[in-house]
C-alpha cells in the first residue's frame, strides 16, 4: 500500500513523502491515527500543496528550535539522590525528571525529545542531547549529586 505522510514518522518519512508501508501498518495505525493518507490519483494532486506548505512551516518550527536551543545551552540542572557504595545512586535520572525540571524553569519540552540513552545512576556531570527538530539538537547540562548530609554523617560515625 502506497501513502502520503501527512506527518513525520520516524523510521519512514517525512512529512510530505510518498512511502510503500504494509497494508496492515497502513490500514491500522497510519491511516487512523491521521498520520497519513492513501496515495490515490485524487490525494496526489495534493502533495505538491502539502510539499510547500510543509516546507514553509519546518522553517518557521526550525527558526523557533534554534532560538530555543540557544536558550537551553545556557541552562544547567542540578539533582540530588541518595547514593549508595561506590557512588551508585538509590534511583536514578530519567528523561521524564529532565523534562519536569525543565518545565520548573519554563521550557514545555517533552520527555521524548530527550535522547537519553539510559537513566543517569551515577554521580557526575553530563550533557544530555534535547532532539528539537530534525536538524537541530541542543544539549543541557545535567548534574547529579549526592545527597551530602546522609553522607557526612556516615563518614562521621564510620
Amino acid at each position: 500500500m502506497e501513502v502520503i505522510l501527512k506527518e513525520d514518522v520516524n523510521k519512514l518519512g517525512h512529512r510530505g513523502d510518498v512511502v510503500k508501508v504494509a497494508d496492515g501498518y497502513g490500514r491500522n495505525f497510519l491511516l487512523p491515527g491521521k498520520l497519513a493518507i492513501e496515495a490515490n490519483a485524487a490525494n496526489k494532486a495534493v502533495i505538491e500543496q502539502m510539499k510547500s506548505s510543509a516546507v514553509r512551516k519546518s522553517a518557521k518550527e526550525k527558526t523557533a528550535a534554534e532560538e530555543l536551543a540557544t536558550q537551553l545551552s545556557a541552562v544547567e540542572l542540578v539533582f540530588e539522590r541518595k547514593v549508595g557504595e561506590n557512588e551508585h545512586l538509590f534511583g536514578s535520572v530519567t528523561s521524564g525528571d529532565i523534562a519536569h525540571q525543565l518545565e520548573a524553569k519554563g521550557f514545555t519540552i517533552d520527555r521524548r525529545k530527550i535522547s537519553l540513552e539510559e537513566p543517569l545512576k551515577t554521580i557526575g556531570e553530563y550533557h544530555v542531547p534535547v532532539k528539537l527538530h530534525r536538524e537541530v539538537t541542543s544539549h543541557v547540562k545535567v548534574t547529579v549529586k549526592g545527597d551530602q548530609p546522609e553522607a557526612e554523617a556516615a563518614a562521621v560515625t564510620a
